[in-house]
């Protein structure tokens, strides 16, 4: 992030190529289209391909929606790297000596057309893992009367990996998914640590034996490319070896959960009128009960003066 805003600041070449690949499901032809795009300081990669679309070619297809690095549609591989076209500044991967830009779809997932990818298989792999908390008794989940009892160091250990916004960057990057299909990934992996290292969550023993299948955690070889390219450090590999840590601990006999987290009891109500600070405190002649039992009545006569 602080390398995408230090590059906001520079100025980029003022003409740049972005040379798109191209893909057409009806003929199955793919091939390599250039566009002359006119830059601005501040203009990212994603910027520079909807002027090409709105400008130049309409044909060209491609997802994006938040265009601030937040909903993760826009993941493409940019120069050789996969990364978010929204957070991806034009003078970040375009200089004076070398003004060309390459786009490419996500490698690993099935293209679509174009720039579309088919994340029917990412998404099929998350829900595997069960990625939502799971308790015991449904109806205190169900019906919950209060929230569950978490510390902050409780909850700085799975924070990162919530920060995670399915972009499918980590999936892109991994050697072992782009050789096996049947490898849940790193963002499935780092989803199924985040819950099994969640003290609100039951379900760890059914998650690590998700986990001990033969497309599970041991499947990683640690190439850390998939943290490298998260555009929101959330690291999945070093999710994956702490899952894989606990997971032969677990195998062992030598590793259990610390704790389950129980629902913080109802507060008791004590009776006691906490004092209003100074800075609180109502003008002298303010009645507030009093105005809070009289009816609010606006003229709408004077409304349209």
């Amino acid at each position: 992030m602080a390398q995408a805003l230090k590059s906001a600041a520079k100025y980029p070449p003022k003409t740049v190529r972005v040379k798109i690949k191209r893909y057409s499901p009806e003929t199955g032809r793919e091939w390599w289209q250039v566009y002359e795009v006119e830059t601005y300081r501040g203009m990212t990669v994603l910027d520079a391909l909807l002027q090409v679309k709105e400008k130049r070619d309409h044909t060209i297809v491609m997802r994006y929606s938040c265009r601030m690095g937040v909903c993760g549609s826009c993941g493409m591989v940019i120069n050789g790297t996969p990364r978010l076209a929204c957070q991806t500044q034009v003078s970040m991967v375009a200089s004076e000596e070398n003004p060309e830009i390459t786009v490419e779809p996500l490698k690993n997932f099935p293209v679509v057309r174009d720039l579309l990818t088919d994340f029917t298989s990412f998404f099929e792999k998350h829900r595997k893992v069960k990625p939502y908390l799971i308790r015991r008794d449904t109806q205190e989940q169900e019906n919950p009367k209060t929230e569950y009892r978490m510390t902050p160091e409780e909850l700085l250990e799975i924070y990162p990996y919530s920060l995670c916004i399915s972009c499918g960057l980590c999936v892109s990057a991994c050697p072992v998914s782009a050789s096996d299909e049947g490898f849940l990934g790193p963002q499935a992996l780092a989803q199924l640590w985040r819950y099994t290292a969640d003290v609100r969550d039951e379900a760890w023993r059914e998650r690590l034996e998700i986990a001990d299948d033969e497309n599970g955690a041991l499947k990683c070889h640690f190439a850390a490319s998939c943290s490298a390219v998260c555009p929101k450090a959330v690291d999945p590999g070093g999710a994956i070896q702490m899952l894989r840590s606990a997971l032969l601990k677990y195998k062992l006999g030598l590793w259990k959960k610390r704790k389950i987290s129980e629902p913080v009891p109802p507060l008791e109500p004590t009776g006691e009128k906490v004092p209003l600070p100074p800075e609180a405190q109502t003008l002298p002649g303010v009645d507030l009960e009093a105005m809070e039992r009289e009816p609010v009545v606006i003229d709408a006569s004077k409304l349209l003066d």
